[in-house]
């Protein structure tokens, strides 16, 4: 590792942000569907979630990039989200419900990607090595989910938003001890983004990105659901999901060695290709614990080798004072826009073509991305150089 790099800091502010998306991504459906909610109106909230990513990131991408005050953007966006969160205590409906999940998520939203690129600036030329930080994060998620999957079972689905609340408050805290990357944020022209972003390999791979987020929609929305409809418990769907993080940690231990040795094209193609599998699985065998746990294995490409690759291209391609624009078009697009259209898409085909139907929907566009990734994605992986970073 670079030396001088604050890893138990970076590696604590990740774990804490993705406990609170182990919280959100299993339970917060059931939660929902427990206040009333049925599957279309689940699925328009969960893309609301995902939606506010569209703007919110490139909104303070861009301010952190013309300020340089990457980590004061952190911290005032954690704890905004933490009072916006907190209104989803009061009662109300349908519309109140997404009021709240908007406020607290275009603040939430706009911190993990300037936290990437601060990591980033940490590692410098070692960016490869960025997974050994990102695994942290996954263990914060698969604790929550096999924390919480109990508690629901015991307690109640409404218990969520209280251990939501605490989990945000402790993403507040931690964000206030994380330091500044050293190396300065220069401003770069518009100009110098629009051009980057409208080269054929870049472009083409947000797409591809694009395409397999928006697969992963039905997922995050309605799997939870899904596996409470075909009799499993709650405790069962929290190992469920934990399985695919205990998966995602063993690829994030390997990728510094596989994405040099392999590169990105193999990587990310290999990954979209077997995320169709997953979701044909997910879709084909609803009652067999056996395959949905294989499935769930496959979050080790669809996670895994994906966001690891395709993070360490955005990197490469948006230097500079693009930096923070590139991580927070790359986080809108994808995980905002993608995952969105996919939950919204998700919750209407749910209702009227049914929970197979809706997966391999999914399975249809992660193919898509597959394909497209082997055309765009480059051969061989390059670490940044150190004197465009700057």
């Amino acid at each position: 590792m670079p030396q001088g790099l604050p890893f138990k800091r970076l590696a604590a502010f990740y774990f804490c942000f993705f406990g609170v998306l182990g919280v959100l991504a299993p339970y917060w459906g059931p939660y929902l569907r427990s206040r009333g909610f049925g599957a279309a109106e689940i699925g328009e909230l969960i893309a609301l979630l995902h939606a506010t990513k569209i703007i919110a990131p490139n909104l303070w991408g861009w301010l952190a990039d013309r300020t340089g005050r990457r980590i004061a953007i952190i911290r005032g966006a954690c704890l905004a989200a933490l009072v916006g969160f907190a209104g989803v205590l009061l009662p109300g409906g349908y519309w109140w419900m997404a009021l709240v999940m908007v406020a607290f998520s275009f603040f939430w939203n706009a911190a993990l990607p300037q936290f990437e690129a601060n990591t980033m600036s940490h590692l410098g030329a070692e960016t490869h090595r960025y997974p050994r930080i990102r695994l942290w994060g996954s263990v914060g998620f698969m604790l929550s989910v096999l924390v919480l999957g109990e508690a629901v079972d015991r307690l109640g689905a409404g218990i969520v938003p209280w251990v939501l609340l605490g989990l945000f408050a402790l993403l507040a805290g931690v964000s206030l001890s994380v330091p500044p990357a050293e190396r300065a944020i220069r401003a770069g022209g518009d100009g110098g983004f629009l051009r980057v972003l409208t080269t054929p390999r870049v472009a083409g791979l947000l797409v591809a990105c694009f395409l397999l987020q928006a697969s992963h929609g039905p997922f995050y929305a309605l799997y939870s659901i899904y596996l409470q409809d075909n009799g499993y418990s709650g405790g069962t769907i929290g190992v469920l999901w934990s399985l695919g993080v205990l998966a995602e940690i063993g690829v994030f231990l390997l990728m510094p060695r596989w994405l040099p040795r392999f590169g990105p094209r193999r990587l990310l193609t290999l990954a979209m290709a077997l995320t169709t599998v997953r979701w044909l699985v997910v879709g084909a065998f609803p009652g067999s614990l056996a395959l949905q746990a294989g499935a769930q294995l496959l979050h080790a490409a669809s996670y895994g080798v994906y966001h690891a690759t395709a993070i360490s291209l955005i990197d490469r391609f948006f230097v500079g004072g693009h930096q923070g624009r590139g991580q927070a078009l790359y986080s809108s697009l994808t995980f905002g826009a993608g995952v969105a259209a996919g939950s919204l898409l998700a919750g209407h085909l749910w209702e009227s073509a049914g929970s197979a139907a809706t997966f391999y929907a999914a399975a249809a566009a992660a193919a898509m991305g597959a394909v497209l990734a082997f055309r765009v994605a480059p051969v061989a992986h390059q670490p940044v150089d150190e004197s465009r970073r700057a």
